[in-house]
């Protein structure tokens, strides 16, 4: 293993390292160093397509964009997409292993290891760097057993770590030193850094707390890293989203938060435009009148058309529609909205059929096997005529459609539905395209009778670069960052 490599790991979920390893993968990259992120297990509903229809998690692909290289499924090798409480379908390297049981899964995955190790040895040899994710807190001692994201990889791999707390919840001192206590001698000896994530306020006031906990602990506060109001795509939640849209947009988006949902960062480029106001709405009393409706992925179809039924929130959506408001369903948003969809193989459980919102003239039939590609459209006819699309598929099964197609593949074939107002497509990231967006916002607007201002988004793709950018800075004024460069020679 000839690279480098410096490894994240967080006193709980949320603690902030995703975003750390993004904006370490950006330094690296801007210090002419050839980076590759690497997450050995992610576990999330934000799925991405690689080039070569390989499934990976959404953050490992912010990162790798952050290090300027293409997404690549040995960034992340082991998927877990729950699909209930207690149960997960299971990636591996990208593709469909398994649906198990979290006690079966606990019990198996040590089996995965040589996967892991092969996944990131490749990496290993291929970059200067790499920079390395754990997941949730390496102290959760009931995992400690066979772990192979927090500790257990940072000892196969023989990484050094920095510990992110994250002062915005409170407590992070104790976050800090209850972790630290609770690792065994030789995990507390990779501990290279402490890193106090998301804070707002002046440093000074920090420092006899922050001289404390190095004496505490022994390790080093290698930063005080600000909370940074920056766009990254966010890994699987959406606290930042909710609640009412940008007042001053003129233009309502709503987008139904089923329980389910997943890739809800095909919406982020709608955030970025300056007349489009997004909001997430769970309940009919927020819904109110928006100028568009979106159904977003989910990764129970079926379960989540049932929660939508019983929450009144079908009914309210289907007034809208009848009613001339635009409607899009994405991937499992647009099964809903056909006549039916048949599960004759159980792939979602033991329901066979389920009666859909009837919006769209199409029946879907789910299928064991996963559709898994990457694709290049173009929409054909309706209110996005001539959009050239770039995105990617992820779904269970096939729908039949009686109506006219939302829009055609660079390969011939038909893509989704659309009837009117309402619209719908297996199509993640269509919203990627400046010129998807840009007719949108127009078709919107004419509906609305408001004249559409000069301004136009910034192309998303730049947009990111900038964001990536700005997120790098920060963490590089806040971070010792020469103090990380002798730690990876340490290891090295």
């Amino acid at each position: 293993m000839s690279a480098r490599r410096i490894m994240v790991q967080g006193t709980m979920s949320g603690a902030g390292k995703s975003l750390l390893c993004t904006a370490l993968c950006r330094i690296f990259r801007q210090d002419g160093l050839r980076v590759a992120p690497f997450k050995s297990q992610n576990m999330a509903l934000n799925s991405y397509v690689t080039r070569e229809g390989l499934e990976m998690g959404r953050a490992q692909v912010a990162q790798a964009e952050a290090a300027g290289v293409e997404p690549d499924v040995r960034m992340n090798p082991i998927l877990l997409k729950p699909s209930s409480d207690v149960g997960s379908q299971v990636i591996v390297n990208g593709q469909v292993r398994a649906q198990m049981k979290a006690a079966d899964y606990f019990a198996y995955k040590k089996q995965l290891i040589p996967e892991i190790m092969a996944a990131y040895e490749s990496l290993a040899d291929e970059n200067d760097v790499i920079v390395v994710e754990g997941a949730g807190s390496p102290a959760e001692i009931n995992l400690r057993e066979n772990d192979i994201v927090n500790m257990g990889l940072a000892e196969l791999i023989d990484a050094p770590v920095l510990l992110a707390g994250d002062i915005d919840r409170g407590g992070v001192f104790a976050q800090l030193y209850g972790t630290a206590m609770l690792l065994s001698e030789t995990e507390r000896a990779r501990l290279r850094g402490l890193v106090v994530n998301k804070f707002r306020g002046d440093v000074e006031i920090l420092r006899p707390g922050l001289r404390q906990i190095e004496d505490l602990t022994g390790v080093p506060v290698l930063g005080v890293v600000p909370y940074l109001r920056v766009e990254i795509d966010d890994e699987d939640s959406l606290a930042p989203r909710l609640g009412v849209t940008d007042a001053r947009k003129p233009l309502d988006v709503a987008v139904v938060r089923l329980p389910h949902i997943s890739n809800f960062t095909d919406f982020a480029p709608l955030e970025t435009h300056p007349l489009l106001g997004v909001r997430y709405v769970e309940r009919t009393s927020k819904l109110g009148a928006p100028d568009l409706v979106i159904l977003p992925g989910t990764k129970s179809t079926m379960d989540d058309l049932l929660w939508l039924r019983e929450s009144g929130l079908e009914t309210a959506v289907q007034r809208l529609a009848a009613n001339g408001a635009p409607v899009l369903g994405v991937c499992g948003g647009y099964q809903m909205l056909g006549e039916r969809i048949d599960d004759a193989s159980g792939v979602e459980g033991s329901l066979k059929s389920l009666r859909g919102m009837g919006l769209l003239p199409c029946v879907t039939a789910f299928e064991p096997e996963k559709t898994l590609t990457r694709v290049r459209a173009t929409v054909t006819g309706g209110p996005l005529d001539g959009a050239a699309l770039d995105g990617y598929e992820i779904h269970m099964g096939t729908t039949e459609v009686r109506g006219e197609a939302f829009c055609r593949l660079e390969n011939g074939e038909a893509d989704g539905c659309r009837q009117g107002n309402v619209l719908g497509t297996y199509l993640h990231g269509l919203f990627d395209s400046a010129s998807a967006v840009e007719k949108l916002a127009l078709w919107l607007c004419e509906r609305k009778g408001i004249e559409k201002s000069a301004a136009a988004a910034e192309p998303w793709r730049a947009y990111k670069e900038r964001q990536y950018d700005l997120l790098a800075q920060g963490v590089r004024e806040a971070l010792d960052m020469d103090a990380v460069y002798r730690v990876m020679e340490e290891f090295a």
